[in-house]
């Protein structure tokens, strides 16, 4: 007996999403389902970047069809990450999500991490943006491997150089000599980063990941200040030295209402070469912060030359070997980021429908 169309939607209502824990069907995030003999086509629409994700919902599709006779389904993706809010004087209007990556202590990879959070997210299938906020020590464009400088696209308008298919800006871009000090006074400070934001073209994006400069002054408090941002991503290593300054990142989010997205504890551990672990900066840390921030431990990165080699050469770890332990492990807490934002969205949407989500298209997975 040939399969029909109400009996293909029936049995599609097993399907649940695996970011809210509803049906697909319910939610409207399975649609555009036609039949064509025995073939079903239809459009799966995700709110988290998450390749585990996609297989799992593929997953489920093909087992509540098979009972039906479907010999072939045709299931196309679509990435619709929700929108932050925002005021009607906010800079960045076309990014969708703003994330803060911050540390109050400098040394322990915040840059890093943003670069391959960044990138890890892109390669999902998000259109990522990221902004080099330390003015004073600039380490996007070294660890981007991106030299020349951004040109003018109209009175009010910078073009951001690219890079892996990510746009980008630095200061480091506009100095001739990478260096060169830049002695600036705070106003002076504030007003390039504020053209950062307004003046540059940076288009639709679904993240705008800004490296933050370490610890609690101006640049933080002004632009925690001035935009409506999704939230705080804090990175630490595990010894108490570095916490005792992580605290204060985590305390200055609260007093000005920052959500807290999760922390990254980096430099955890590390594997010698018989693969044995060693904990060489203690352990614990990164829960001891996410204890205090309320918010879940995202992940841990190894301490790893890998690491270190390909950022030196421009490539961060993510993008030159996408299937190395440490790159998973980035790819991970960018998985569990994009849920952590899409579930919260959800929530504030009342628990009932997928959050506002931009136009359709295609998603993209880079593997």
């Amino acid at each position: 007996m040939p399969i029909n169309q109400e009996a293909v939607e029936l049995a599609l209502r097993s399907v649940i999403d695996p970011v809210f824990g509803r049906s697909m069907i319910e939610l409207g995030s399975l649609t555009e389902i036609t039949l064509q003999g025995d073939t079903v086509t239809m459009t799966a629409k995700l709110s988290a970047v998450s390749d585990g994700m996609q297989k799992q919902v593929a997953s489920a599709v093909e087992s509540a069809l098979a009972p039906l006779g479907a010999h072939k389904v045709d299931l196309r993706w679509k990435l619709e990450v929700p929108m932050r809010r925002t005021n009607a004087d906010d800079p960045v209007p076309s990014a969708r999500n703003i994330i803060l990556v911050m540390s109050g202590k400098g040394g322990v990879g915040k840059s890093t991490c943003a670069a391959n959070l960044a990138l890890a997210l892109h390669r999902g299938g998000a259109r990522v943006g990221l902004l080099d906020a330390d003015i004073y020590g600039p380490s996007v464009p070294t660890m981007l491997g991106v030299s020349g400088h951004p040109r003018a696209s109209g009175e009010r308008s910078i073009e951001p150089l690219e890079r892996f298919g990510m746009k980008l800006m630095s200061i480091g871009f506009l100095i001739e000599s990478a260096k060169e000090a830049i002695i600036w006074r705070g106003p002076m400070v504030q007003g390039a980063l504020n053209q950062f934001l307004a003046d540059v073209a940076w288009g639709p994006l679904d993240f705008l990941v800004l490296d933050m400069p370490p610890g609690t002054g101006d640049v933080a408090l002004s632009l925690a200040q001035r935009l409506k941002v999704t939230g705080a991503v804090i990175v630490t290593t595990p010894q108490e030295l570095a916490l005792q300054d992580v605290y204060k990142s985590v305390s200055m989010c609260k007093k000005l209402n920052v959500p807290m997205l999760g922390v990254i504890e980096n430099m955890s551990f590390f594997v010698d070469p018989a693969g044995n672990k060693h904990e060489i900066f203690g352990t614990g840390g990164g829960q001891k912060i996410a204890d205090f921030a309320e918010a879940p431990l995202l992940g841990q990165i190894p301490l790893d030359t890998a690491v270190r080699q390909w950022g030196d050469d421009g490539t961060p770890i993510v993008h030159a070997l996408p299937e190395h332990p440490t790159s998973r492990a980035f790819t991970q807490i960018a998985e569990a980021l994009s849920v952590r934002i899409a579930r919260e969205a959800f929530e504030r949407a009342g628990g009932e429908k997928v959050p506002d989500t931009q136009a359709p298209r295609r998603l993209k997975i880079m593997r």
